[in-house]
């Protein structure tokens, strides 16, 4: 996949300091929390087989019920991320593991 510069420049503005991108709130560990939680949203529409604010079918008595917030740690410090929950606890997302070791996920 490759990003476009129009992307690019819309992702850097505002960016004018190495801690915009870098830092404790910059850019980059946003993206890493924004993207892993779109994909465990994605995994979680693929698991309940309809869309957020969509219905589900009739007969189907698991929803989405909120998420949790798990903290995984690494090289760049820790990032919270909010791991979507279905009701009936069924949703194993791929991304981050249930149970999974919290201190020892990405580099």
């Amino acid at each position: 996949m490759t990003l476009s510069n129009d992307i690019l420049d819309q992702l850097l503005k505002g960016v004018d300091r190495p801690e915009d991108l870098l830092g404790e709130q910059g850019l980059m560990k946003e993206l890493k929390v924004r993207l892993m939680e779109r994909m465990l949203g994605a995994e979680l529409t693929e698991h309940l087989g309809y869309e957020p604010n969509g219905e589900p079918a009739s007969q189907q008595g698991n929803r989405r019920n909120g998420a949790t917030r798990k903290t995984l740690k690494g090289n760049d410090g820790a990032l919270p991320i909010d791991i979507p929950r279905d009701r009936d606890g069924s949703f194993e997302p791929e991304l981050i593991k249930k149970r999974s070791d919290p201190d020892r996920w990405y580099g």
